[in-house]
């Protein structure tokens, strides 16, 4: 298939390729892709429940789903479509990071743990499974584990931001105050916003 040019084009071109042949569950994911990229949510939603629909086991259009119910804050809605990506495709770590990243903004730290840490299982260089993991150990106290992970997030990008700020945090915890400042320094020089009163406590040990 030819390459779009534009959004407009790309969402064209998998109409053409549905109007040729309806039960494509691709060209269905495919057009959904483009519609939220234009954030016509509904419309997407529909062709996503098509692609489902044709292709039973296509994970990526359960965890687009998931991403819309997100974007509403149906954080009930994002967990029950992406365990459905887990279970129409074995070893989905994709699917398994958003469970755990869901089950950690609903405050159960447990749950989430466990499944970040199948995600990784499945793809030890999911670093956003990796990262979610670190936040997740920070909120158990689990401190020291919470820098390993981060290290590793680090190691696996060193430019993510995030990680730099969960490790001030971290270090600060531990009262290591040196390294605290030096991770902060980092957040802040990749962009990334610390929270007012993180900076303030880390001011205190220039």
């Amino acid at each position: 298939m030819p390459k779009a040019k534009n959004v407009e084009e790309y969402i064209a071109m998998h109409q053409a390729g549905i109007a040729a042949n309806p039960d494509c569950g691709t060209s269905h994911y495919n057009l959904a892709v483009g519609l939220i990229g234009q954030k016509k949510f509904d419309e997407a939603e529909r062709e996503l429940q098509a692609a489902i629909d044709c292709s039973p086991s296509l994970a990526e259009a359960y965890v687009q789903l998931g991403g819309i119910c997100l974007k509403r804050g149906d954080l009930d809605g994002c967990l029950a479509y992406n365990k459905q990506a887990t279970k129409a495709r074995a070893g989905f770590f994709e699917g398994f990071g958003n469970i755990g990243f869901v089950h950690l903004q609903r405050g159960e730290v447990e749950e989430a743990i466990a499944s970040l840490k199948k995600a990784i299982s499945f793809n030890s260089k999911f670093i956003q499974a990796h990262s979610t993991l670190a936040s997740a150990y920070l909120m158990s106290g689990l401190i020291d584990e919470s820098i390993e992970t981060n290290l590793k997030v680090i190691e696996l990008g060193p430019d993510f931001a995030v990680a730099y700020n969960n490790l001030a945090i971290a270090y600060l915890e531990k009262g290591d105050y040196d390294k605290a400042v030096e991770n902060c320094d980092k957040a802040t020089k990749l962009g990334y916003e610390v929270a007012p009163e993180i900076l303030k406590q880390i001011d205190k040990y220039r």
